[in-house]
């Protein structure tokens, strides 16, 4: 797998959008010598046109442009493309951190930037784009999953529910199919930020929640407008089968459901 991911990041197109000029020589160098095509543009409006041009593979997007803002950027790429995003954030700005992935960022790396940590970020963005091994779960890569209205094929990397296709992100697609594996069973955030991630969650990361509330958003309810993936508060997340959906009605709450919304 990772013969294979090497060679498509050989070929991989980054559009850089950064007005700091240093760091955008620096980010470059560093991705050159690792094979990668890197375009740099230092606007906003700029940045977003040449995110529309369909010419890039991925976008390392910072928050803080002049003319437009990075957020607005994003949110008006994620109008139409799910195009992967990593946006570049000041240590201390959770809330822009927060936001950026609520309007659909794939993923931030925080400044200072470090350019390691930062490949390593578009490394786990290109195995999301073309597949990768999960362990223990190689025997049924492949397979279409299907749990109530909600069918995903990993092999086409595509979701359908009530019938009707929808976008998600590399990120979302990926945290879908681990909970779907997973249906009727809790999902702990450390497992969905290592499996979907790549990456270890540490205290106040919000990556994932931000992640699942989008997909929740983008599912919809279900059936007698209960939730498909319900909050297990201080475990993680479980994605609910149509048969479990009035047991959690009936079960008594003390044990489990003063945790469980």
């Amino acid at each position: 797998m990772e013969s294979t991911v090497a060679s498509h990041l050989a070929n991989l197109k980054i559009l850089l959008v950064d007005d700091d000029l240093e760091l955008c020589e620096l980010l470059e160098e560093y991705l050159r010598a690792d094979r990668c095509s890197v375009e740099s543009v230092s606007e906003g409006e700029l940045g977003l046109e040449r995110a529309r041009s369909g010419e890039h593979d991925l976008v390392i997007l910072d928050i803080m442009l002049p003319g437009i803002s990075g957020l607005e950027v994003l949110r008006q790429i994620r109008r139409d493309s799910e195009l992967p995003i990593l946006i570049l954030t000041a240590k201390t700005d959770e809330i822009d951190r927060i936001v950026g992935l609520e309007i659909g960022a794939d993923d931030y790396v925080a400044k200072p930037v470090n350019p390691r940590e930062l490949l390593a970020r578009v490394r786990t963005i290109l195995r999301r784009s073309f597949g990768r091994e999960v362990p223990g779960r190689t025997a049924d890569k492949g397979k279409r999953l299907q749990v109530g209205d909600i069918i995903l094929d990993p092999g086409a990397r595509s979701v359908t529910c009530l019938g009707r296709p929808v976008r998600l992100t590399s990120v979302e697609f990926d945290l879908l199919e681990i909970l779907l594996r997973s249906a009727g069973s809790v999902v702990s955030r450390d497992e969905l930020c290592r499996e979907a991630l790549e990456r270890d969650l540490f205290p106040t990361d919000r990556a994932v929640d931000m992640h699942v509330s989008r997909l929740r958003n983008k599912l919809g309810n279900g059936i007698e407008d209960e939730e498909r993936i319900k909050t297990v508060r201080g475990v993680g997340y479980l994605l609910v089968k149509p048969s479990d959906d009035g047991d959690f009605r009936q079960q008594d709450r003390t044990s489990l459901g003063d945790r469980l919304h």
